[in-house]
């Protein structure tokens, strides 16, 4: 899905928009983040250096604030019609937090590098709001996370298809 969403955007964008910024904005959407910046950028042609900082940077970007505001932001939408949206979020958060209780900030890391459909740094920074853990330090353990994930999505993307041109 995040590959489909990914090249959507490569195909209605290029050309109107720098491709940096098109792997940047890719990066910091929910579901797609540094995943789908990264196979935009290969589908672009981009070198892979180039393409794995700015997603990189993209996917971070809003998980400080998602650490710090995402209860508040929460109670407000709540109270309009994204009430679904919010509480659909929440159902998805709670179904994948199961093993990061177990494993605490070993599980955020490990959710957030492991490149599957659901995980995540956006998912991974929801989660560890609900289970009440420190912000100060989820937040370097999720950035750890997101390099894993990133290396490895590099791998399957430029390393794999592409011979990784840097």
């Amino acid at each position: 899905m995040a590959e489909t969403i990914a090249n959507w955007f490569v195909t209605t964008f290029e050309g109107s928009m720098a491709r940096e910024w098109i792997v940047f904005i890719v990066s910091l959407l929910p579901i797609l983040e540094l995943r789908g910046g990264i196979i935009a950028g290969f589908a672009m042609g981009m070198q892979w250096l180039p393409t794995f900082l700015i997603a990189y940077i993209g996917n971070l970007l809003p998980i400080p604030f998602i650490l710090m505001f995402i209860r508040y932001i929460f109670q407000i939408l709540k109270k309009t019609p994204l009430h679904g949206v919010v509480e659909w979020c929440e159902r998805k958060a709670e179904k994948k937090s199961d093993s990061i209780r177990k494993y605490a900030y070993w599980g955020i890391f490990l959710f957030v590098a492991v490149p599957l459909p659901g995980t995540g740094a956006w998912m991974g920074a929801l989660i560890s709001v609900l289970l009440g853990m420190n912000g100060k330090k989820t937040f370097p353990v999720i950035m750890v996370g997101v390099l894993v994930a990133g290396i490895l999505v590099s791998i399957l993307s430029f390393g794999l298809l592409g011979n990784l041109p840097i």
